[in-house]
């Protein structure tokens, strides 16, 4: 037989209602744990006791998931205003066509154009990263082509073994 309901109403016994906020608190956190556990979810938990004491849970940190919060109701809030996201929109788009900018530069540099202006120590790292990039390709090749001499070679030896066949059928040895 299970407990019957109990309603739900501040406990006047200050005794009970400590004993049932701590019993209660720990019950919470196990849950938030399992939540964050089961569900991979970034959750994280804030409680304040009737004495003002905090408590506080969270998988990763308090802070991260504070930020996450408020850089999420930032944008939130900027759906809700829509001249706040035609902002928001703009300042992304602004990013991107940065970023784009960003990597045209680095190819063409990485082609040997547009090297002007650059420093000793950016050419030198350029360099580096082109002299790993064709390692890079001649290892590749250098796989390919010894896969292909691998099955030209297989591929010769069947030959070979058919050809000795056939010549054992022709001159009947």
């Amino acid at each position: 037989m299970g407990r019957g309901k109990i309603v739900i109403r501040r406990i006047d016994n200050s005794t009970s209602r400590q004993v049932t906020f701590s019993k209660r608190k720990k019950g919470l956190i196990t849950k938030t744990k399992e939540l964050a556990i089961l569900c991979d979810a970034e959750v994280g938990l804030v409680i304040f006791s009737s004495t003002g004491k905090l408590y506080e849970f969270a998988i990763s940190s308090m802070k991260s998931v504070v930020e996450r919060y408020n850089s999420l109701k930032e944008e939130h809030q900027q759906f809700l205003n829509p001249s706040l996201e035609d902002k928001f929109w703009q300042r992304k788009t602004a990013i991107l066509r940065q970023q784009v900018q960003d990597l045209q530069g680095n190819h063409r540099q990485l082609r040997g154009e547009q090297l002007y202006g650059l420093r000793v120590e950016e050419l030198q790292n350029l360099e580096n990263k082109l002299e790993m990039s064709l390692k890079g390709v001649r290892m590749k090749k250098e796989r390919i082509l010894t896969d292909e001499i691998q099955e030209l070679s297989r591929r010769g030896n069947l030959i070979h073994q058919e050809n000795l066949e056939l010549c054992r059928k022709v001159y009947g040895n």
